[in-house]
């Protein structure tokens, strides 16, 4: 990825790509110029064979993203608003089915639409400092980039709706009781601790894991015996390929898989 983002920065870590949510200025609040950049570089991680995970999170050591740009919210009319929460879900669905892991560390506060970015990762670590929540409510508003649907569906409905209705937000450890974070780092070790279960991830066979997720997400929408058949069948594909033939065979010979995509 050669270009450069006027709100992100991108690096890359062997098979990582490192994004940094960055308007430090505005706790990384989410404007449309930031939803651009980051549609791009999604887009491109999709399509890069390099790229086997992705690594969201915000600069400096106060928020993750502190919620959408209030400013730029504030001049919207009904038509351009309902077309903006739409662009926003568009991308965190893209980003919920990339194929490829992409985990938000979390560092700092995650309010609103960064709660948003957050859940439609594939899974959360976060800061002991951070706080997450869904503030719109007290502007008059409700979350418009899928808090509503997604945020039910990890924590449960009752848990959802308290945080959704009340507005509140809660402490990384609350987070992490809920199953809405899966682990709770120092400050200091976020990054660190999120790239080691990324490599324990990429170590893994590269097409079994895109399937798994697919066989997971796209459950979601079927009944039970229909998500059994499509992971049957994902199942079925996966024991054809090179991959799996390598992974059983290091298996019996007791040596490490090497994968190939493939």
């Amino acid at each position: 990825m050669a270009a450069s983002f006027e709100n992100l920065i991108v690096e890359r870590s062997g098979d990582t790509l490192l994004v940094t949510l960055n308007r430090p200025k505005v706790l990384n609040a989410l404007n449309a110029a930031l939803l651009d950049d980051l549609d791009q570089v999604i887009a491109e991680a999709g399509q890069d064979a390099e790229v086997g995970a992705v690594i969201l999170t915000g600069a400096g050591d106060k928020a993750f993203v502190a919620g959408a740009d209030i400013q730029e919210l504030a001049t919207l009319d009904a038509v351009q608003a309902k077309a903006t929460a739409r662009k926003g879900q568009l991308l965190l669905s893209r980003i919920e089915r990339l194929g490829k892991p992409v985990i938000a560390a979390v560092n700092g506060f995650a309010l609103g639409g960064g709660l948003e970015l957050a859940l439609a990762c594939t899974f959360r670590t976060a800061s002991s400092n951070a706080m997450v929540g869904l503030p719109e409510v007290k502007l008059g508003l409700i979350p418009g980039y899928g808090g509503t649907q997604r945020l039910p569906r990890l924590v449960g409905t009752g848990r959802a709706m308290e945080l959704i209705l009340s507005g509140e937000p809660i402490s990384a450890e609350e987070a992490h009781r809920l199953g809405l974070v899966n682990h709770v780092f120092d400050p200091a070790e976020l990054l660190p601790k999120t790239q080691e279960i990324v490599d324990k991830i990429l170590a893994r066979g590269p097409l079994a894991v895109r399937f798994a997720m697919e066989s997971t997400y796209t459950g979601y929408d079927l009944s039970l015996d229909e998500g059994l058949t499509l992971e049957a069948s994902l199942f079925g594909v996966l024991a054809s390929t090179h991959d799996t033939k390598e992974g059983l065979t290091a298996f019996l010979e007791k040596r490490p898989a090497s994968f190939q995509g493939k």
